[in-house]
């Protein structure tokens, strides 16, 4: 295998190292914010904390990093802020949802049951 030149590394020729996981990360957690939201919760939240590492990175020394890997980590970043609040919107539906057809079946169970033997029994 061929070894780079060290100075394409001080030419701007390096990429970010989780540029590319990031947006991936950031896609997968819209692709997943309908799921019960959790899986989108959790790519978003990878993808945020891999963006926060490689934004360090590439403030530290930006002419060591190419401009298009920082790109991709900001958009994965951007995708990662909206899947978590899709997900997050979703999961307090989805948790909402849940407590509202618990309570109505609690409640209004036997009422259901008296209404259901009585249609029954007028067919």
């Amino acid at each position: 295998m061929e070894e780079t030149n060290s100075l394409d590394d001080f030419n701007g020729n390096q990429k970010l190292p989780n540029a590319t996981a990031t947006l991936v990360l950031g896609i997968i957690s819209i692709a997943l914010c309908w799921a019960a939201g959790i899986p989108g919760i959790i790519c978003g939240i990878i993808a945020i904390v891999l963006y926060r590492k490689d934004k360090k990175l590439y403030d530290a020394a930006p002419s060591k990093y190419v401009e298009a890997s920082f790109k991709n980590a900001k958009a994965g970043f951007i995708c990662g802020i909206i899947g978590l609040s899709f997900s997050a919107l979703y999961l307090i539906y989805y948790i909402i949802f849940v407590l509202m057809v618990t309570a109505a079946v609690s409640a209004g169970g036997a009422e259901f049951q008296d209404a259901m033997r009585e249609a029954m029994q007028n067919q």
